[in-house]
């Protein structure tokens, strides 16, 4: 295992945590705002992604 791959590791690890707290953010203030939940939050998310 060398420096380079513990990096990539720590950087991906990093921002898919990132991406998982954007997410629960996203969902807890449309709950939050609306009191409903929006099913649609994931295709939103993927086409924003893409």
């Amino acid at each position: 295992m060398t420096a380079e791959t513990i990096i990539q590791s720590l950087a991906s690890g990093l921002l898919m945590g990132l991406l998982y707290g954007l997410i629960a953010v996203g969902l807890a203030l449309i709950f939050g705002l609306m009191d409903v939940v929006n099913f649609a939050h994931g295709e939103f998310l993927m086409i924003a992604m893409m």
